[in-house]
C-alpha cells in the first residue's frame, strides 16, 4: 500500500534523497494515523458491544498511536525546514526529539497497561462475553499492525530514521498489547481463570522494554554518537585520494540531523610543499566531500618533513615503543624540535575510550619509554581519544 500511494503522490523517479526523505515520512506518518484511527473505532465499537475491558483499553492505546504518529509527521514536517538566521545548523534534530516523544509515549502506555493489568489481577472482573466478532477483529488489528511494524521499519532503516523504527518498535509492541486482549477472550471459552492480568502484565513487561530501547535509540544521535564506519571509509578513501594528503587524523563528524552533517579533520601534506599549492588541493578536497557525501568539511593541514630519515626513524621507533604498552594506543603530529641540550620529541597519542590506565599513567608510560631510546630525548604528548 504504501508502495503504491508514494507512486501516486511522491513520484519517487528524479526527486533526491533528502526530498524522499521527507516525503515517505510524511507518507508514513499519514497512513498511521489514518489505520490507528480506524483501529481505534473498530476495537472501541468491539469492547462496548462485549463488555470487555481489554478490548476498550486497547483502542484507547490505538488512539495514543495515532499521537505518535502525528508527532512523526510532525516530525518530518518541521524537520525538513531550511536552516534560518535563528538555527542555521538546520531542524534536522527535530525529527530526533520526535522519536524520542513517541517513545516517551510507549513507556507512558506501558506503565498504565502494568498498573491496569495489576488490578485485574487483584480484582479480576467478570469474564468477557460475545467472542463471535471481537476476536477475527482483533486478530485483524494484529495483522494491520504487523504490517506497520514492517514499513516503517524498512523506511526506517532506509533513511536511517530514529523517528520510524521508533514507531515500528511502537507497532509490534501493539501487536503484543493486542495478543494480550485477544488471549483472555479465547480461553474464556474453556476456563474461568482471570488470564488477562497476567497476560497483561507480560505484555506490560515487553512494552517497557521496547520503549526504553526506542528512546535510547532516539537519545544516542542528540547526544553524540560515532559514524558508521562505512561513513568514515568513505570520507578515508575521499582523503587519501587527494595527491598531496599522506594521512589524516583527528576526524570530528558532527551531525545535526539527516541532511546536515559537517565534518573537521587534519591532513597531513608535505611541508616542503607550495603553500598556495596546497591550499588549492585542500580546498578541492573540501568541495570533493561537499558534492560526494553532502556535508559541509574543515581541513586543518598538518605540515610533515618526508625528507628528514633521523625523524622517520625515531618516529617507528616510538610507534614500536608505545605498541609495547598496547596495540590500541595510535600516535600522530610527530616532530622533534630541538631544545638547548635536549630534544623534545612531541606527538599526540590516541588511545581507546575506557582504556585500562588513566591519562596520566599512560603518559607517564610513554615518556619513560622514549627516553629509554635516548638520555637526551625528552617526551611531550598530548592524550586524547578517538571520535570515531
Amino acid at each position: 500500500m504504501i508502495t503504491l500511494l508514494a507512486q501516486l503522490f511522491l513520484k519517487p523517479e528524479g526527486r533526491s534523497e533528502t526530498a524522499l526523505r521527507r516525503g515517505y515520512g510524511v507518507l508514513c506518518g499519514g497512513v498511521g494515523i489514518a489505520l490507528n484511527l480506524l483501529l481505534f473505532l473498530a476495537k472501541l465499537l468491539a469492547g462496548l458491544a462485549s463488555g470487555s475491558i481489554a478490548v476498550v483499553a486497547d483502542a484507547v492505546n490505538n488512539l495514543s498511536d495515532a499521537a505518535s504518529s502525528f508527532v512523526t509527521l510532525a516530525g518530518f514536517l518541521l524537520g525538513g525546514q531550511k536552516p534560518d538566521g535563528h538555527h542555521p545548523f538546520g531542524h534536522g534534530r527535530l525529527e530526533y526529539l520526535s522519536g524520542l516523544a513517541v517513545s516517551v509515549l510507549i513507556l507512558l502506555m506501558g506503565f498504565e497497561l502494568a498498573k491496569s493489568s495489576l488490578g485485574r489481577i487483584l480484582s479480576p472482573p467478570p469474564p468477557a462475553a460475545g467472542v463471535s466478532w471481537t476476536a477475527p477483529l482483533l486478530c485483524a488489528a494484529i495483522g494491520v499492525k504487523f504490517y506497520m511494524a514492517c514499513y516503517n521499519r524498512h523506511f526506517g532503516k532506509r533513511f536511517h530514521s530514529a523517528a520510524m523504527e521508533a514507531s515500528a518498535v511502537d507497532s509490534l509492541s501493539d501487536c503484543a498489547a493486542t495478543t494480550a486482549a485477544l488471549v483472555p477472550i479465547l480461553a474464556g471459552r474453556f476456563t474461568a481463570l482471570p488470564l488477562d492480568g497476567w497476560c497483561g502484565l507480560l505484555v506490560a513487561a515487553f512494552i517497557l522494554w521496547s520503549g526504553f530501547q526506542a528512546a535510547k535509540s532516539t537519545l544516542d544521535p542528540l547526544l553524540g554518537t560515532p559514524p558508521p564506519p562505512e561513513f568514515v571509509e568513505q570520507i578515508r578513501s575521499l582523503v587519501l585520494a587527494c595527491p598531496s594528503v599522506f594521512d589524516f587524523h583527528d576526524l570530528i563528524v558532527h551531525d545535526y540531523g539527516p541532511g546536515r552533517t559537517m565534518i573537521s579533520l587534519h591532513a597531513e601534506v608535505p611541508a616542503g610543499g607550495s603553500l598556495l599549492a596546497l591550499h588549492e588541493e585542500i580546498d578541492q578536497l573540501e568541495r570533493e566531500l561537499r558534492e560526494h557525501l553532502g556535508c559541509e568539511a574543515v581541513i586543518h593541514m598538518d605540515p610533515v618533513i618526508t625528507d628528514d630519515c633521523a625523524t622517520a626513524e625515531t618516529r617507528r621507533r616510538v610507534e614500536d615503543l608505545v605498541r609495547c604498552i598496547d596495540d590500541g594506543i595510535a600516535i600522530h603530529d610527530f616532530r622533534i624540535v630541538p631544545c638547548g641540550q635536549l630534544s623534545n620529541v612531541i606527538f599526540d597519542a590516541v588511545v581507546p575510550f575506557h582504556f585500562r590506565l588513566n591519562d596520566g599513567e599512560v603518559e607517564e608510560k610513554i615518556k619513560t619509554a622514549v627516553r629509554t631510546l635516548d638520555d637526551n630525548f625528552r617526551a611531550v604528548v598530548n592524550v586524547e581519544r578517538s571520535y570515531t
